[in-house]
């Protein structure tokens, strides 16, 4: 317990992982000019299905991981970049297919574990979430959570993992050994967000407070303690990821933070949260103590950073630069940045990534280079196969990718300088569609 608890506070003082917007970085000094030898990739899967499961000539499984050197993504030959490419539809697939009867499908966000030996998939049209070796890129474990697993969020301690099994309504917990490749699902630790009560005594899904509990999106603080989990309707909970069974200890309802929030980045001892979707554009800074089940529901409140709700919005990823200065969040609708200061939580700046690299990039998720050069950006497709509503065509884009921005004046901007295009070409309509982005810090 000690020693566990020594881990917990170096964790919490190097402030190195931000869960969904940036990977396992250690902090290093700002500016444009400074110099970092440490090498890295950044990984893309492409959610689009590349098996044929019943052989009627439909693709309906797989998907199509990329590994792109970091050294090649400078931005005067990022387009020439050749990356590694792995087909989840093939070891992956037979691997889910032999220990759960079923084959994963759409691999839509995945994670690095803190020492970076394994990759956690979880695909968003099925239960599965997957464990791939990160060396190696050899499958070695996959379980199926139940109904869906939209994200599966890997803890700083490497002890366990958060899953957000949406459309099930449930949070789930998976206790992880990365050293013996043991990973279990641990089913005394499930939240069912359809049927749970809030520590106030509500109803964790209500008509009128949370009228859609499905959980979206975890992003765990960097000691472990809390699991910030979004629901689809709008609303939050702060959940203690460590007990049995998981406890809320904070209620928050959908008038306090908006609906299908999934960027969450740690920074300067405040946790940031999004709301997204087709009309969507809010920024919340919540604390990161003060969370007790007898609090009253919304509190302790947190502070609104920005409203963008109209059209055009849509919040998806966030990163944060170096030295945890400024928080930059994507709206893929509105195919921009925008800039937060973290001293004062202002907004400071909001670029266009529209331009000659791209006419319209639908940025998604966002990772930050080792040594604070480059931000990436997931780019989506003109078939958008997740988080896209038909009316506004909020996730669609021209130019499915790679893109990258070079920070500039110490992360108070960015310039959109390259993509690397990324194609699945199936019967001559295009089908890729870039969702899940990391950078992973080569040992």
């Amino acid at each position: 317990m000690k020693r566990k608890l020594f881990f917990l506070l170096l964790l919490g003082m190097l402030g190195g992982l931000a869960t969904l917007g940036r990977a396992t970085i250690a902090v290093r000094p700002d500016g444009d000019d400074h110099e970092d030898n440490a090498r890295y990739e950044v990984w893309v899967i492409d959610q689009s299905n590349t098996r044929d499961e019943d052989g009627n000539g439909t693709l309906d499984s797989g998907g199509t991981l990329y590994i792109f050197e970091g050294n090649d993504l400078s931005h005067d030959q990022a387009p020439s970049a050749v990356p590694e490419v792995v087909d989840l539809g093939s070891a992956a697939r037979d691997l889910c297919l032999a220990q759960t009867g079923t084959a994963p499908v759409r691999p839509h966000m995945f994670f690095f574990n803190r020492a970076g030996s394994h990759t956690v998939i979880a695909f968003v049209a099925s239960g599965h979430v997957l464990f791939l070796d990160t060396m190696s890129k050899a499958p070695v474990q996959c379980m199926d959570v139940g109904v869906q697993a939209h994200a599966a969020v890997p803890s700083n301690d490497q002890t366990f993992i958060v899953v957000a099994n949406q459309n099930g309504r449930l949070l789930q917990r998976i206790n992880t050994n990365y050293q013996t490749n043991t990973f279990t699902l641990d089913n005394a630790a499930t939240i069912n967000f359809a049927t749970c009560t809030t520590p106030s005594g509500a109803p964790c899904q209500d008509a009128i407070l949370r009228p859609d509990a499905r959980p979206v999106c975890p992003v765990i603080d960097n000691c472990d303690r809390f699991a910030f989990v979004t629901l689809a309707g709008g609303g939050l909970f702060v959940v203690d990821p460590n007990t049995t069974p998981m406890s809320i200890v904070a209620e928050y309802d959908k008038s306090t933070v908006h609906p299908d929030g999934c960027g969450g980045v740690q920074a300067r001892s405040r946790m940031y949260i999004n709301s997204g979707g087709a009309t969507e554009g809010d920024l919340y800074s919540f604390p990161l103590s003060g969370y007790r089940s007898t609090n009253p529901p919304n509190a302790p409140m947190p502070t609104l950073v920005y409203t963008h709700d109209g059209t055009n919005s849509d919040s998806h990823g966030a990163v944060a630069t170096l030295h945890e200065s400024y928080v930059w969040v994507a709206e893929r609708f509105g195919n921009n940045i925008t800039v937060v200061d973290t001293t004062s939580d202002a907004v400071i700046n909001q670029f266009s990534l529209v331009g000659d690299v791209s006419n319209d990039p639908a940025p998604d998720l966002l990772d930050i280079s080792p040594d604070g050069k480059y931000i990436f950006m997931a780019l989506r497709g003109p078939n958008p196969l997740t988080g896209n509503n038909p009316t506004f065509n909020n996730a669609v884009g021209s130019t499915p990718g790679l893109g990258v921005i070079r920070v500039k004046q110490g992360g108070k901007t960015g310039k959109f300088v390259a993509r690397i295009p990324i194609s699945h070409m199936v019967a001559g309509v295009e089908r890729a569609d870039p969702h899940g982005m990391r950078v992973l810090i080569k040992q």
